[in-house]
């Protein structure tokens, strides 16, 4: 049976899947047997030279020439952004055809509604690349831990952010030098505020922590996070205490209830995950039967994130043509469970906090005085350097805390005469927290 595609959005992805759709199509059939054809390319630039031979009539301007084409069988939607992806969507929806997207800004916050179009439809939307591209994590998710209550989620899932952490902290810079680098090398956007700010993150844990524990999408009650606040000092302190700082994605099951964070965060350095640098990802995964987990690879780029889109595609093809419930395949996403999402404040982790402190006696008994205050033990001090009557850093780590109790404390210690600045808090993940 040929099943035919027709894609609307022919940038960086929609590229990468045009050619391995084109240039891959004999591997595909020798595995599968299917014959997937690329029918139509919609795009406002047609023009432009993409380095990809297409036969005449493929390519065209006007999205209608996909969405209402009774001979296309998935639509693939790769433009990004909330509209006007979602209204082309929810017209391939209606219109009985599958759909296979990369936009996680548009699932994590309206997917609630496509998902159910869809089941209603009886028509299957994929999403396998709109979490960390080529690295196949919906399907782990999905299918290969389905037998596993999943424990707890760690996500490197934003390979600009990675980027600069890593190299603030090989390097030393600060995190306005790796910035401008990332964007000069084209990691990072014009306007990375997505990226930096933890936002593309958020978006992606919200997808995976549906699959993971049954629950309708949160992105409103994700906690997030970004890196702009992160120094070449803290850097540095976090390398002295064993640690590395990265934009960690957390999900976790507690006591009846789910996690959701977005947040730099302290890893000690022989952690695997704290080994992925650069833009690389992984996605970091415990169950209760298969137990420790991990998934790494490029993250984002045409060809990574085409093949997630062409993975998507041809199990979609397969169910076509195995005529399967494509309704129940659908019952996946949403509300299975009864877990609730737990408010950030309610949540406990070690934590590392760096004053900017006046340089007298009795400085740190008036800010430990505080903690204790809260009930927030001390582990580990760092006190640098000497600026008599000025101010220096003095780093605390402590044992596990309430994240409430810590915010409260925060704002006792900043008020004190003898701390010079708002202090930096960056939560620790370790055995302990």
């Amino acid at each position: 049976m040929n099943i035919n595609v027709g894609i609307i959005g022919f940038g960086t992805v929609g590229t990468g899947t045009a050619k391995i759709l084109l240039e891959n199509a004999e591997v595909i059939k020798e595995k599968t047997g299917l014959n997937i054809n690329l029918l139509k390319i919609a795009d406002l630039d047609i023009e432009r030279d993409r380095g990809i031979a297409l036969p005449d009539g493929t390519l065209t301007t006007d999205a209608n020439e996909v969405l209402s084409n009774p001979d296309i069988h998935i639509v693939v939607e790769l433009i990004g952004g909330i509209q006007p992806a979602k209204d082309f969507i929810l017209r391939a929806i209606a219109n009985g055809k599958h759909v296979v997207t990369a936009n996680k800004a548009l699932l994590a916050t309206e997917g609630r509604e496509i998902f159910e179009k869809a089941k209603d439809n009886g028509v299957m939307v994929g999403f396998e690349a709109s979490v960390a591209g080529g690295i196949p994590i919906i399907k782990v998710l999905r299918e290969g831990l389905i037998a596993n209550r999943i424990l707890s989620i760690y996500g490197i899932i934003n390979g600009t952010s990675n980027y600069i952490l890593t190299r603030m902290f090989e390097d030393k810079i600060e995190f306005k030098d790796a910035l401008q680098e990332a964007q000069r090398l084209g990691y990072a956007e014009a306007d990375p505020t997505f990226d930096i700010e933890g936002i593309d993150t958020a978006h992606k844990i919200t997808l995976m922590a549906s699959l993971a524990y049954g629950i309708p999408l949160s992105y409103d009650k994700v906690y997030v996070e970004g890196i702009s606040k992160v120094s070449a000092l803290d850097i540095d302190f976090a390398r002295e205490l064993g640690y590395k700082i990265k934009l960690l994605a957390i999900a976790k099951a507690t006591d009846g209830e789910v996690e959701l964070r977005v947040h730099p965060t302290m890893v000690p350095e022989n952690y695997l995950i704290s080994k992925v640098d650069g833009v690389l990802n992984a996605v970091y995964v415990v169950g209760d039967a298969v137990g420790e987990t991990l998934y790494y690879g490029r993250g984002a780029g045409d060809m990574p994130t085409g093949s997630a889109v062409v993975a998507d595609i041809v199990d979609i093809a397969k169910k076509i043509v195995s005529r399967c419930s494509i309704k129940e395949e659908m019952e996946f996403i949403g509300k299975r469970s009864d877990l609730r999402v737990k408010p950030m404040g309610e949540i406990e982790s070690k934590y590392y906090f760096r004053c900017t402190a006046l340089d007298r006696p009795g400085v740190l008994s008036k800010i430990s005085g505080i903690l204790g205050k809260y009930e927030i033990s001390i582990e580990a001090v760092i006190q640098k350097g000497r600026s008599v009557g000025g101010a220096v850093p003095l780093v605390l780590l402590t044992h596990r805390a309430r994240e409430e109790d810590v915010q409260k404390a925060i704002q006792e210690i900043d008020r004190l005469d003898v701390v010079a600045d708002k202090t930096m808090v960056i939560r620790v993940e370790s055995e302990e927290g």
